[in-house]
């Protein structure tokens, strides 16, 4: 009952500071859809709405709340709109109705609170809470997962909430890696010490929990951010040396079990699951082919394996961020998707070489340059675990977007301030204070 406390606190609290401070909905929203935090709970709370609640809530706000708000626009957020329509169009059309609509449900939700997160996290402050929100959601299970690894000795796997985008252990994983980068970001430009060791702490108990995972594809993500990492380093040597110390020891923690797991990769030939995943891939391939505008979310269901897989009686979910959108969105769904992301690794680049160099503004680079590493993950894991509609990913998305909108901003401001000011400019500032303005000498 306990649990149920903490959340309907925390919630109400939320609820009240919606309606004065708008943005206070975009964190709610994280935070219940990434944590998900009435799985945790039991009594009579447990079905309650919350989502259906936060989002009314602070749609009802934008009238009412005098925050600022900032533009949208941007070929990121174009291509956000137009994959949003392309869904639609897909789920109307798509094979397995039912299904494609319960997906879409979900979507267009999300994307509503990404757009509104452009909107509404107008500055640093709100932008490094939205980060916080962010990290601390998923790591809080990192957190769990980690201290389970080390007190059952790698022998049990890792698993996230009961349903939840997350539940499964691969999907776990991924999750974890690809907050690790924003937790790393946080320990950059935190200086209290207490919490600084708190967000290390964290950080390798995260590292536990990707590992106890069992997740082959999350080892893979990890070896991908790793190499990113020692790529963008400035110390080669010594974040090498971190790297295999790090993973080394963790590694060495794992029972003969957990490296016969491992091993699976170069053997995937012999792999039931591995040959299973490769048949719902051909599934994919298959269906875009023959439709031009995919089969819609949730295709991957027996009738189609008999009709197009290798292996009929194969059933298998498809478990790939890429053949997902190849198969239900087709080869048109799949190259807006992925060119979101495009975009976004370009901006944070962009980002990076302007600002790397600029002690003011070298936390803009470190933002940017792990929201790359972020990508990564997702692109890597992602390939093994169809997670393609989830929150997290456009969240990074959120990320580089405002953090792009908030220098520009800041760069506009700081010309504005360096040029001249006009007599008349000056004289109707000094009438707007109230002030009684001298006129200017004639002549």
């Amino acid at each position: 009952m306990r649990n149920d406390i903490i959340i309907m606190t925390l919630f109400l609290w939320g609820m009240f500071r919606v309606f004065s401070h708008v943005h206070v909905g975009i964190y709610l929203w994280t935070w219940i859809s990434l944590m998900s935090p009435h799985t945790m709970q039991w009594g009579r709370t447990s079905g309650i709405p919350f989502s259906m609640i936060i989002a009314g809530s602070t749609l009802a706000a934008l009238f009412t709340s005098k925050d600022p708000r900032q533009r949208i626009w941007s070929p990121e957020m174009t291509l956000i709109l137009i994959h949003l329509a392309w869904v639609g169009m897909t789920t109307y059309f798509a094979i397995n109705a039912s299904g494609a609509w319960k997906e879409f449900d979900r979507f267009w939700k999300i994307q509503l609170f990404t757009v509104l997160a452009v909107a509404l996290l107008t500055d640093r402050d709100k932008l490094d809470k939205f980060i916080w929100i962010v990290a601390a959601s998923i790591g809080f299970y990192g957190v769990k997962g980690g201290i389970f690894t080390i007190l059952t000795a790698g022998n049990s796997r890792v698993w996230g909430p009961a349903g939840s985008f997350i539940e499964g252990n691969n999907e776990m994983a991924m999750a974890n890696l690809m907050v690790l980068p924003l937790f790393f970001y946080l320990l950059g430009i935190q200086k209290n010490e207490w919490i600084k060791r708190g967000i290390v702490l964290s950080i390798a108990l995260n590292v536990f929990s990707i590992i106890g995972s069992q997740s082959r594809g999350a080892m893979l993500g990890m070896l991908a951010i790793g190499g990113f990492f020692w790529l963008k380093s400035r110390s080669k040597v010594k974040s090498l040396l971190l790297v295999l110390i790090l993973g080394g020891t963790v590694a060495s923690f794992m029972p003969q079990a957990w490296w016969d797991r491992m091993n699976t990769v170069k053997t995937h030939d012999q792999d039931a699951s591995a040959m299973g995943r490769i048949n719902a891939w051909v599934v994919a391939l298959r269906v875009a082919n023959d439709h031009l505008i995919g089969g819609g979310a949730n295709v991957f269901t027996p009738r189609i394996f008999q009709q197009y897989a290798p292996v009929p009686e194969d059933w298998h979910d498809v478990h790939s961020i890429y053949f997902e959108q190849i198969g239900e969105q087709g080869w048109i769904g799949f190259v807006l998707y992925f060119s979101i992301y495009a975009l976004a690794w370009f901006r944070c680049s962009r980002i990076i070489r302007r600002y790397k160099n600029d002690p003011d503004k070298k936390w803009a680079a470190s933002l940017a340059a792990m929201v790359q590493v972020g990508i990564i993950g997702f692109m890597a894991a992602g390939a093994f675990l169809g997670l393609s509609y989830w929150d997290l990913p456009f969240d990074l998305i959120v990320i580089a977007l405002v953090l792009s909108k908030i220098l520009e901003q800041e760069q506009e401001d700081a010309a504005q301030a360096s040029r001249p000011v006009s007599k008349a400019a000056a004289l109707a500032a000094t009438r707007g204070n109230g002030r009684r303005a001298t006129p200017p000498a004639s002549g």
